[in-house]
C-alpha cells in the first residue's frame, strides 16, 4: 500500500497535469480530509457540553474547576498546533492525518469511561481536557497538507472547504451531545445511565455518550485516510527547512490577522454559552449557542471562494471593518444601567460577529499561500526556469508552515477570549471592556491588512 499510496511528481500548476490526474488525487484528498478534520473540533469542544452536565450527575466540582475543564482543551489544542504545523512534510500527509486521526479515540473513549462513576478523580478529567487538545492541534496539520495539493488559484477554495466543513464540528457537537445523552444507544455496551433529579421530577442521562458517540465514526474516519489519502514526496521537508518562516515577516503579520478571525470564530464559540447564561439568565443559552459556530462555519468556504475572485486582502480588509461594527452593535444590545438588555439584538450581532469571522477565515488563508508565492518567485526573477520552480516548492512549503502555524497562534483566541470575559465581569459587572478591548484589536488587524496587503502600491499584495 505504501509504494502507491506516495506519489513521487506532484505539479498542480502545470495545467496539463491537473487536468489530466491532479484534480482528481486532490479532490479524494480533499474529501476524505474534512470529515476527519470535523471529528477533530467535535472532539476539541466536547468539554463545552459535558462540563455543564457533571454536577448533574453526581460530580462536586467547583465552579472555577469546571470552567478549567472548559478551557483546558484550547489552551493545549492551541499549543499543539505549534508541533503540528511541521509534521506533514516530515512524516507524509497520508501517515499524519490517519495516526492523528485515531489519536481521537482516548478521549472520546476517555470520556466515556470517566463520567460513569462520580468517583473519578479531578486529575483524571483535567487530563482528558487535555487530550482533547489533540483535535484542536489536527487542524494546523490538516490546513497544511491540503495545501500542497491544489494549485494557487483553487487554493482559497480548497482549503475553504476543509477548514469551513471541518469548523462544522463545533456546532456539531453543541448540537448532537445533547440529544444522544438522553439516549441508550449503545444498549448494555454503553454503560448505565446516571438519575439526575430535578424539579418537578426526576430522569436518567447516558452522559457516556458524549465521548462514545465519536469513536465509530473516529475509527471510520483514521481507516480511510490510511487507505484513500496520499504522501506527496514533494512535500517532503525537515523542521529546520521549514522553521525559515519565524524569519519571514508576513508570518507574524497574519498570525496577528488570523488571530483576529480564527480567534474570534474559536473564541466566540467557547464562550458564547456562558455570556448568554451570565447576561440573559431568562434565556436557554444551549438553544441558541449552536446557531453561532455553524455560521461561522458555513460560510467559511465563501470566504475562501470570494477571495479567489476579489482578492483575500481587499475581503479581509472589510471584514474586520465588519467585525468591529459588530462588536459595537453587542455592546448596544446588552444589559446596562438596569435595564434587560435586548436578546434578539444581541443574537443577530452575534451571528454577524460569527459570520465575518467565518468569511475572514477563508479570506486570510486564501492570502497566505499567495504571499509566500509571490514573494519567493520575486526572489527568482530573472534566474531561469530552474529557480522559478524551486520557488514554487519553497513557496508551498513555507505556506504550509505559516497556514499551519499560524492556526497555533489564533487558536489561542478560544482561551484568552472566554478568559476576558471573566475578568471584565468580575472586576466591573459586565463584559462591556472585554469588547471594546476587541474592538481595538480589530482596529489593529484593518490597519495591518491595508498598510502591507490592500491599498494601493502595498508591498505585498494579495
Amino acid at each position: 500500500m505504501a509504494s502507491t499510496s506516495l506519489i513521487a511528481q506532484w505539479n498542480p500548476e502545470d495545467r496539463g497535469f491537473w487536468q489530466s490526474r491532479g484534480s482528481s488525487v486532490a479532490q479524494r484528498n480533499l474529501w476524505i480530509s474534512i470529515p476527519a478534520l470535523t471529528l477533530a473540533f467535535a472532539v476539541w469542544m466536547v468539554w463545552s457540553v459535558v462540563v455543564v452536565n457533571l454536577p448533574q450527575v453526581g460530580f462536586r466540582f467547583s465552579t472555577n474547576q469546571l470552567f478549567w475543564l472548559a478551557s483546558l482543551p484550547a489552551l493545549c489544542g492551541a499549543t499543539l498546533r505549534i508541533f503540528y504545523s511541521f509534521a506533514v512534510p516530515i512524516f507524509g500527509g497520508r501517515r499524519w492525518t490517519a495516526v492523528s486521526t485515531a489519536s481521537l479515540l482516548l478521549p472520546a473513549g476517555g470520556i466515556g469511561l470517566a463520567v460513569q462513576n462520580p468517583g473519578t478523580p479531578y486529575e483524571v478529567f483535567v487530563l482528558l481536557a487535555l487530550l482533547c487538545g489533540f483535535g484542536g492541534g489536527n487542524f494546523a496539520s490538516s490546513m497544511a497538507n491540503i495545501s500542497f495539493f491544489f494549485p494557487k488559484d483553487k487554493k482559497g477554495t480548497a482549503l475553504g472547504l476543509n477548514a469551513g466543513l471541518g469548523n462544522l464540528g463545533v456546532s456539531l457537537v453543541q448540537f448532537v451531545v445533547p440529544v444522544v445523552i438522553n439516549m441508550g444507544l449503545f444498549g448494555e455496551l454503553g454503560g448505565e445511565p446516571q438519575a439526575v433529579t430535578k424539579v418537578g421530577g426526576s430522569m436518567v442521562l447516558w452522559l457516556q455518550n458524549a465521548g462514545y458517540i465519536w469513536v465509530p465514526f473516529i475509527a471510520a474516519s483514521a481507516l480511510a485516510a490510511w487507505f484513500g489519502m496520499n504522501d506527496l514526496a514533494e512535500a517532503k521537508a525537515s523542521f529546520a527547512d521549514q522553521a525559515v518562516i519565524f524569519k519571514r515577516q508576513h508570518n507574524w503579520w497574519m498570525c496577528w490577522l488570523y488571530l483576529g478571525t480564527f480567534g474570534s470564530f474559536i473564541g466566540y464559540s467557547a464562550g458564547f454559552p456562558l455570556l448568554i447564561k451570565s447576561q440573559f439568565p431568562g434565556v436557554n443559552a444551549l438553544q441558541y449557542a449552536w446557531l453561532g459556530p455553524l455560521v461561522g462555519a458555513l460560510i467559511r468556504p465563501v470566504g475562501g471562494w470570494l477571495s479567489d475572485k476579489v482578492g483575500g486582502a481587499r475581503v479581509t480588509f472589510w471584514n474586520f471593518i465588519a467585525m468591529a461594527v459588530g462588536v459595537v452593535a453587542v455592546l448596544q444590545f446588552l444589559p446596562s444601567h438596569g435595564q434587560g438588555g435586548h436578546f434578539t439584538g444581541f443574537l443577530a450581532s452575534f451571528l454577524l460577529l460569527f459570520a465575518a469571522s467565518g468569511i475572514g477565515n477563508g479570506s486570510t488563508f486564501r492570502m497566505i499561500p499567495v504571499i509566500f508565492l509571490t514573494e519567493r518567485t520575486r526572489e527568482a526573477a530573472g534566474k531561469g526556469p530552474q529557480f522559478k520552480e524551486q520557488a514554487i516548492k519553497d513557496a508551498n512549503k513555507e505556506a504550509a508552515a505559516v497556514l499551519g502555524f499560524s492556526s497555533a497562534v489564533g487558536a489561542y483566541g478560544g482561551f484568552f477570549i472566554p478568559k476576558s470575559y471573566g475578568t471584565s465581569i468580575s472586576m466591573t459587572g459586565s463584559p462591556d471592556a472585554a469588547l471594546y478591548c476587541f474592538i481595538a484589536f480589530y482596529v489593529t488587524c484593518v490597519a495591518i491588512t491595508w498598510w502591507f496587503y490592500s491599498r494601493k502600491n502595498a508591498p505585498m499584495p494579495c
